[in-house]
């Protein structure tokens, strides 16, 4: 068996499974696949999401989950105006949005879930 050619799934942990489900699925439009007392399992377009149900973590201060999306001010606006706070980087020149353009062309912006962690939005040049 070759895992290249295996569905990739991600993992995340939440303490508040039920402000991890609304959040998945009302704020960001996941697909709720399963609910059980172990986890949380939300559908992206090409993956799911297994986000585990535990009594404690303390979140990565890095990237944990993101998006190549194709506009990304456009997805930012949407996911603004139901409740999202975007993240600002001490140091990074982001705009009001909370949009950074990398070096190489690249436009990145990241936001929180109920539980810390850090996910993103990125637009490839």
């Amino acid at each position: 068996m070759a895992l290249q050619m295996c569905h990739v799934m991600p993992f995340l942990a939440t303490t508040q499974p039920e402000k991890a489900r609304a959040f998945y699925c009302d704020v960001l439009g996941m697909r709720l696949e399963e609910d059980s007392p172990f986890a949380l399992v939300v559908k992206a377009a090409n993956a799911s999401v297994r986000i585990q149900k535990v009594q404690a973590f303390t979140p990565s201060p890095f990237t944990a989950l993101g998006w190549h999306v194709d506009d990304i001010e456009t997805a930012a606006r949407q996911l603004q105006s139901k409740g999202v706070t975007f993240e600002h980087f001490e140091g990074m020149n982001q705009n009001d949005l909370g949009i950074w353009a990398s070096p190489g062309g690249a436009q990145v912006c990241w936001f929180k879930d109920p539980d810390g962690n850090l996910l993103s939005l990125t637009q490839f040049a």
